[in-house]
């Protein structure tokens, strides 16, 4: 069975090494980063295997405000910040950069871990269904729906509309899009993208949610444009 990962970012040597045997132990797989630019790296190298962030505020390089928002950017997995700033107005800025939860400083690593597990259970029900206007994908069974009629897709083809719609309105590059599907260790090159995008646009027929942003990628916004040829 695979395991469940997590990032902890926490600057804090002995706390980083608790936390991190805390959840190894619990059949965890830990990524574990000691200040923001690390674990920005780490997410980015592990963004579609963790499940969970733990983020303290307070580090070097990158403070963990800075960090949580550069992840939404581009993600919306379950952030939990770990810190010591119990301040309502700490609470409030951290949940309005788009935390899931803020747990203050000292605090048991089992209450840690049932926040986690509650909110990646929460986050994983979210994520069975994705529906944006008249798409929707039922994601457990890899099936794709156009107002309410089933499309035949390809695998490739059904990875990329399901990333498309977890990034819906962020603008994608085509070197992140191909580093996310395809892997950092991927040969090919972009033209890979507009080929699978082409597919995509034909079998969404009317639905044109997929809209090229000259110059640099895509973008899926689940409203009615104007189809693209």
């Amino acid at each position: 069975m695979k395991k469940t990962s997590i990032l902890v970012i926490e600057d804090e040597k002995k706390l980083l090494k608790a936390l991190t045997d805390f959840f190894t132990i619990h059949e965890y797989q830990v990524y574990k980063a000691e200040n923001g630019l690390e674990g920005i790296r780490q997410f980015k190298a592990h963004r579609e295997e963790i499940s969970c962030v733990l983020l303290d505020i307070m580090l070097p390089f990158m403070d963990g405000n800075e960090v949580l928002k550069q992840i939404r950017l581009t993600s919306n997995v379950p952030i939990i910040m770990l810190t010591a700033k119990e301040e309502v107005e700490d609470q409030l800025e951290s949940l309005s950069h788009g935390a899931d939860n803020y747990i203050v400083k000292p605090y048991s690593l089992a209450v840690v871990k049932m926040h986690v597990e509650a909110l990646i259970k929460r986050f994983r029900q979210e994520e069975d269904f994705l529906i944006s206007g008249d798409v929707r994908i039922e994601v457990g069974a890899h099936k794709l729906y156009v107002k309410d009629v089933f499309v035949e897709t390809t695998p490739k083809e059904f990875e990329l509309i399901l990333f498309f719609m977890k990034n819906e309105g962020v603008v994608l590059t085509r070197d992140h899009i191909l580093d996310s599907i395809w892997g950092y260790h991927y040969v090919g090159d972009t033209r890979t993208i507009d080929t699978i995008v082409k597919q995509l646009r034909k079998k969404l027929g009317s639905v044109s949610y997929i809209r090229t942003v000259y110059g640099i990628g895509y973008c899926f916004e689940g409203k009615g444009n104007e189809k693209e040829t």
